[in-house]
């Protein structure tokens, strides 16, 4: 039902639509073929180098912790490295598991993520350990 909704709005509104999946979204988007027809084109996203994922975990550490990461910090040095270990550069899983942080901050009053605050996140969502 939501991929016609999606289709119907795409051809009323002149809408570009981004559709961003698991590997596979296309194999799944194949079964509905008025949708299928209207897609341009299918581009696999491979996961961010650690250079390409820095800007990315600055954005969504000031976000969260409404202050910029510090590198003399040990501690937010360990959380960073286990955010970067636990995502593998992969950007989805990296946004879902901050707005999970931010959810486990905001619970906790918490002002800064640390390796708990990870790992507690973590739990929350459904991912593989290693």
């Amino acid at each position: 039902y939501g991929f016609e909704e999606v289709r119907d709005a795409y051809d009323h509104f002149d809408l570009a639509v981004v559709f961003i999946g698991m590997p596979g979204i296309q194999t799944r988007l194949a079964r509905y073929p008025q949708l299928y027809s209207r897609i341009g084109f299918v581009h696999l996203v491979r996961p961010l180098s650690e250079a390409q994922m820095q800007p990315v975990l600055d954005y969504h550490w000031h976000k969260v912790c409404r202050q910029p990461f510090d590198p003399q910090q040990r501690s937010q040095m360990e959380a960073r490295a286990t955010i970067m270990a636990m995502t593998r550069g992969n950007f989805r899983l990296m946004d879902r598991l901050f707005a999970q942080i931010e959810r486990v901050m905001k619970i906790n009053h918490l002002q800064m993520i640390t390796c708990e605050v990870v790992e507690v996140a973590r739990e929350g969502l459904v991912i593989g350990t290693g």
